[in-house]
Parts: structure tokens; C-alpha cells; sequence
């Protein structure tokens, strides 16, 4: 520990970012990364935009990417905010909407950067523990409070809350800010971008890493009503006001005009999902119901963490989360067809090694 870091750091306990070793070659499930790679249409708008006027600062609205966002989802320009990926976006919203002297509340098994950022801006909070079969509680979340947060789907369980409860989480909660993060969303799932226009404290996240591909361009953007749109602006503008560079808000664009190609990978990674799905159950798993990239199963006889460390061994790379409640769970990205039937065969065998060990 530095004598230099400020007491925030030295207290801080940063986000860990799923491994990416490179020792050898892996099947890489485990950071819910598109299979499939981005829309030619994309790839050429990068070419085109990687010209001499990247000696120019970008457009630091994003004009462009926000009318295009804005006519996909029947809003207005001034109802989009583009940020650099969606845990920016996260981070900006959690500074413009949340104080410190009231309770902010999220599940209690989530995306692990939600309490990182309440903790880095000092911000109290609640807990709402899910069921035993990881779904949201909605009681939890009508009751007194300084803000709400819920991914939908969850992650990392997959699971997803229904629009009719997220209106009621809205209606009760009137007076505060109900962040929806809808980073897999577009995997099988209802957005509810929808309601913006009937609910003033409702903000929508999402990205274009998982159904676009554009994991490496990090990209993401919030949808909400004008007020909450000029508070993320305000916080932007006084931290970095040009946090997009050309290229990727050119690519951005082009990714969603490319409505073919989106819907060509989503359909196909949905299909290989419950493929999977059924495969493991053959073998004994059992499944959480997932509308995500990713799906979350553990073996009622055989130690989650064993079996992580095993499928390593064996060029597997999955996510192991040493939690309460979710300690003998594996969250499996969803790759191609030909990497999950791989992953099974291999799987297969590795269950029947370890359960004829005991």
C-alpha cells in the first residue's frame, strides 16, 4: 500500500474484470463476449473514419450517434446519452442521481460494480436479497429509499423482471431515480424503454459490447426524459467532455442501423443457448431460467469451485464468483455453436471423471 494513495484508495475495493490469461488458447466463456464478429457495415465505417481528421477533437455531443439512437427507440435527440461503455455510464449516474445520506438499494446478487461505485462515492446502501430462485422481490424495492438500481436481466443469474413489476417499483418509488441496466436486454428480454415517456425517474442503460459486438469500441448509452439526461451531461461535462472518439462513435452508428446482422447474432446465440441449456440438464445440471448471453448452473453433486479450476485445466474458461448463495454456480457465456458443443462434449466427461472419484 503507497504512502501517496488518498484514504479513498487505500479503502476502495476495485471491480475484478473476468481473467483473460495467455498462457494457451481457450474456449473464453467467461466474460459474455459476442461470439460473432461485428457488422461488415462496421468495420468499414471504422476504415472510413481512421482518416487525417483525427487530428480534430470529436463532436463532443455525439449528435450523429444520438439521433441515430434516438430514431431506433422513437425518442429525441436530448433523450440520449452516449458514454465510453456502460460502466461509465454507471458511474456518471450514480454521482448525478444518488446522495449520500439516503439509502440507494439493488439486489443483493448483482453486476459486482454496483457497490464498488457506492462505496467510491460514498453512498449508503441496501441490499434486496433475492429468492431462492434468484428472482427480484419486488417489496424490496417499495419502501423508502434514496434510488434504485436493477439489471434486467440480472446478472449474474440471467433472470429478468417482468415490465408490469418494474411499473410498480417505478410508481412507488415517484420521488427517486429507478436505474434499469439493460446491458442484456437484447438476448431475449423486454426493455422498457417503452415507459420513458410515461415515468420522469426512470433511466435506461445499455451497450453495445454484448449484441453488437463492439466489446473493444466500449460503448454505451442511457435513455431517459430530459431532466435526467442533463444531469448526466452536467457530471460529464465537468469530468471529460469528450469521452467518445470518432471512430467508435462512427462505428456505433453503423452497428445500429445494421438491424439485420443484430438480429442475425442475437437469434443465433439464443438458439445455441437452449441447446445448452437442455444439454446440461441431460447431464445434471441444474439451470437458472436466463434471457442473457450467458447462462448460470451449478451441479448439485460437485463443487463449483473444483469444477472451475478443472475446466480451466482443460481450455475451458467459465466465471466463478466465491459468494454467499451462489458459491457452487458457474455463469457460462454463450459462445458459437461449435464452441458450446465443444464445451459440453468436454464437460460430459469431466462430470462423469469426477463423480466416479466421488
Amino acid at each position: 500500500m503507497s504512502k501517496y494513495w488518498s484514504e479513498i484508495t487505500k479503502n476502495i475495493e476495485p471491480y475484478v474484470c473476468g481473467e483473460q490469461p495467455k498462457d494457451k488458447k481457450y474456449i473464453k466463456l467467461n466474460t459474455n463476449e459476442n461470439p460473432y464478429p461485428p457488422s461488415e457495415k462496421v468495420l468499414e465505417a471504422i476504415k472510413m473514419a481512421a482518416n487525417e481528421d483525427l487530428r480534430l477533437y470529436p463532436d463532443p455531443n455525439c449528435d450523429e450517434l444520438r439521433d441515430t439512437i434516438a430514431e431506433y427507440y422513437k425518442l429525441n435527440r436530448n433523450q440520449v446519452f452516449i458514454g465510453n461503455g456502460s460502466d461509465e455510464v454507471l458511474a456518471f449516474s450514480f454521482l448525478a442521481f444518488f446522495n449520500q445520506d439516503e439509502d440507494i438499494v439493488f439486489p443483493d446478487i448483482s453486476y459486482s460494480f454496483y457497490p464498488v461505485y457506492a462505496k467510491l462515492y460514498k453512498l449508503n446502501y441496501k441490499l434486496a436479497k433475492l429468492k431462492e430462485d434468484f428472482s427480484i422481490n419486488v417489496k424490496d424495492f417499495l419502501c423508502k429509499n434514496g434510488g434504485v438500481i436493477i439489471p434486467n436481466p440480472n446478472a449474474p443469474t440471467g433472470r429478468i423482471l417482468d415490465v408490469d413489476a418494474i411499473k410498480k417499483i417505478l410508481e412507488f418509488n415517484c420521488d427517486k431515480v429507478v436505474i434499469i441496466d439493460e446491458a442484456y436486454v437484447d438476448f431475449g428480454g423486454e426493455s422498457v424503454v417503452s415507459l420513458i415517456k410515461d415515468y420522469p425517474n426512470l433511466l435506461v442503460i445499455q451497450t453495445l459490447s454484448k449484441s453488437r459486438s463492439l466489446a473493444g469500441i466500449r460503448l454505451g448509452f442511457a435513455l431517459a426524459q430530459e431532466e435526467l439526461i442533463d444531469g448526466l451531461n452536467r457530471i460529464k461535462n465537468s469530468m471529460n467532455s469528450y469521452t467518445i472518439d470518432r471512430v467508435a462513435a462512427k462505428a456505433a452508428v453503423a452497428a445500429i442501423k445494421d438491424e439485420e446482422h443484430f438480429k442475425d447474432c442475437t437469434s443465433k446465440i439464443m438458439d445455441t443457448r437452449e441447446m445448452v441449456v437442455s444439454k446440461l440438464k441431460e447431464i445434471g445440471f441444474e439451470v437458472v431460467p436466463s434471457k442473457a448471453n450467458f447462462i448460470f448452473a451449478s451441479h448439485p453433486k460437485i463443487n463449483g469451485e473444483k469444477l472451475f479450476f478443472t475446466l480451466r485445466e482443460n481450455g475451458l474458461l467459465v466465471r466463478y464468483f466465491n459468494k454467499p448463495r451462489i458459491n457452487n454456480y458457474l455463469r457460462i457465456t454463450i459462445g458459437s455453436e461449435e464452441e458450446m458443443n465443444i464445451f459440453v462434449e468436454k464437460l460430459q466427461k469431466i462430470v462423469d471423471d469426477m463423480m466416479i472419484k466421488g
